[in-house]
């Protein structure tokens, strides 16, 4: 089992945050977007125009956003490099799988958190079998990632990691 990329990598991405999700007009953006719509702050090239003025723009909610390298997975290996300004039939599709594989990619990094705890053995092998239940093999499409196992797998992390706090340490 290999982790992929938990890291964003947004020049390896397709602008798919800036489509997937609706913004509310209302402290973190500064408008009001559908889902699976562009925002109109995205360039021909996937890049933001107004990134380096976010937060004073009234985008707070960018600024705070992380797909965990869900992006990157979605347009480099699910859709080959392919994005949806090459074939605007591919947006939808290429939107839907982030919002498949973002929650997979955050739970990831929580597990990944989970594993560097001293856990005890028992712990320690579910952390790793969750992990791997996460991690489908040479997965091709975003159904890989929408099967049972994986989602049992996804559903079951915040349980899992309610039973950690007697192992974390408090960093304050």
């Amino acid at each position: 089992m290999t982790l992929p990329e938990l890291t964003e990598d947004c020049s390896r991405c397709a602008g798919l945050c800036c489509a997937a999700y609706p913004f509310e007009a209302h402290e973190d953006f500064g408008l009001l977007k559908q889902a699976d719509t562009p925002c109109p702050n995205l360039t021909p090239d996937f890049r933001c125009s107004i990134h380096g003025d976010l937060a004073t723009c009234g985008f707070g909610g960018c600024v705070a956003y992380s797909c965990a390298g869900a992006g990157q997975r979605v347009t480099q290996v699910l859709f080959d490099g392919e994005t949806w300004r090459d074939d605007p039939d591919l947006l939808t599709h290429m939107t839907y799988a982030l919002r498949v594989l973002r929650p997979i990619h955050e739970a990831l990094l929580v597990l990944q958190e989970a594993a560097a705890l001293p856990l005890p053995r028992d712990l320690q092998t579910r952390c790793a079998d969750l992990t791997a239940a996460l991690c489908p093999d040479d997965p091709s499409s975003t159904w890989d990632f929408e099967e049972e196992a994986v989602q049992d797998a996804l559903a079951a992390v915040p349980e899992f990691v309610e039973t950690l706090a007697p192992f974390a340490q408090d960093g304050g």
